[in-house]
């Protein structure tokens, strides 16, 4: 049987390790696995506290707070998803089993980058409190939520010019923080290269 090594969600309040949400501030937290507003359709996350993330992710969120803040005042980000746990990864990609949605997702046995606390998914609220146009929802899983498009899509009609420039300012405070981007999700970012965090950090079990 494959055995993950790594630490309980009940853990890590105790641990070094992981910083919470509430600690960082200038953000907005809606965690949308913890309410039935994703594609899933119920809350994943009840009873544990999944507003955390792993310190070096969250160093590099309080990055993007400030860089956001110099160049658009009143503008911050919106957490949308942190730390996932393994159990909750496994249940996403149970709940996607015989579709071609799983391309969106990572095996639970080699671990989502989330399940580290070193992945974000989040957005940009203007100074009203709006989340910016980024051409569609989060968890869309379709192709207009690939970066790796956005050239085609604006020929086709499909995203404007204005919802590419907000995804660009999103890519743009994230890389300044160290964080980078996947080519299928828009809203997705990984703290650090993948396969080292696989190798050196802990999983949240």
């Amino acid at each position: 049987m494959f055995v993950i090594q790594g630490i309980a969600s009940e853990d890590i309040e105790s641990s070094q390790e992981f910083r919470h949400l509430s600690t960082i501030e200038g953000i907005a937290v809606e965690l949308r696995y913890g309410t039935p507003n994703n594609f899933v359709g119920r809350d994943l996350y009840s009873p544990f506290d999944c507003a955390w993330l792993h310190r070096d992710a969250a160093a590099g969120l309080e990055k993007v707070v400030a860089w956001l803040a110099g160049r658009r005042p009143g503008y911050k980000p919106l957490i949308l998803d942190a730390l996932r746990p393994q159990r909750v990864q496994q249940q996403l990609w149970d709940a996607l089993d015989g579709t071609d949605l799983r391309m969106y997702l990572a095996n639970p046995e080699r671990g989502s980058i989330h399940s580290f606390g070193m992945a974000l998914d989040l957005t940009i609220l203007d100074e009203q409190g709006r989340e910016l146009d980024m051409g569609t929802g989060f968890d869309d899983l379709s192709e207009k939520s690939h970066p790796a498009l956005e050239a085609q899509l604006l020929e086709r009609g499909e995203l404007t010019a204005e919802q590419i420039a907000n995804r660009q300012l999103l890519r743009d405070a994230m890389a300044h923080a160290g964080f980078m981007g996947i080519n299928s999700e828009w809203w997705h970012f990984d703290c650090g290269d993948r396969e080292q965090v696989r190798r050196t950090f802990r999983r949240v079990l």
